[in-house]
């Protein structure tokens, strides 16, 4: 019973559109082996914050979207650090990304958000049919991260072992620093050679390389 925020409505519309973008996205990309999971993932976000909207349950969806930012946000720079070819701070991204990623979604949603969507909610509003849906889509988020929390908690033992982010596990497509440091470079100066699993004309993700190699510079 609390009215809406512009700045929460456009946060809203942002976020939804965002994972309306990845779930499409999804088919078009490098395919992994959780293909089906992330699919599942982005169907429950999608309801999630639609169904939040709809009901009015905005503070607690901003809360979760929040949560879910703070992780994603250090993960994509690992990302760009890794396809920037620095290692090292590929890998303290990807440590740091694994030490939010847990407490975020393994400490605070479970312990915060969903003590009080399943409880505090019930006692404050008592039984309606919505809450039930709510809820039981907000479970299925946290078995997701209990899952992606064993891949990353592998992941990082994997970098602590090894000195460095192994390959990762949810793709057989994906090359990583692993792969790049057996196979020799081209010499050849005009290689259309690529770092994200793709090669030939198209490029990484669909975007063309560029004429040049990066051994001239």
């Amino acid at each position: 019973f609390q009215p809406l925020m512009p700045d929460l409505h456009y946060y809203y519309i942002v976020e939804l559109s965002f994972y309306w973008s990845l779930m499409f996205s999804q088919f078009i990309d490098i395919k992994r082996k959780d293909f089906s999971i992330m699919f599942t993932h982005h169907i429950v976000t999608v309801t999630l914050i639609t169904f939040s909207y709809v009901t009015n349950l905005t503070r607690v969806g901003t809360l979760t979207l929040c949560l879910h930012d703070a992780a994603d946000v250090v993960l994509e720079a690992a990302k760009m650090a890794n396809y920037c070819k620095c290692q090292k701070l590929s890998d303290l991204l990807f440590l740091t990304f694994a030490i939010v990623f847990i407490v975020s979604r393994l400490g605070i949603y479970p312990l915060w958000i969903l003590n009080t969507t399943l409880f505090e909610l019930y006692e404050a509003l008592g039984n309606f049919p919505a809450l039930w849906v709510f809820n039981v889509l907000l479970v299925i988020l946290q078995i997701l991260h209990c899952f992606w929390s064993y891949l990353i908690i592998k992941a990082a033992y994997k970098a602590i072992s090894k000195g460095k982010v192994a390959k990762d596990d949810r793709s057989d497509i994906e090359s990583s620093s692993d792969e790049e440091e057996t196979v020799p470079r081209s010499k050849t100066p005009h290689s259309t050679i690529t770092t994200n699993g793709t090669g030939g004309a198209n490029g990484t993700n669909g975007y063309l390389t560029g004429g040049t190699c990066s051994e001239e510079h």
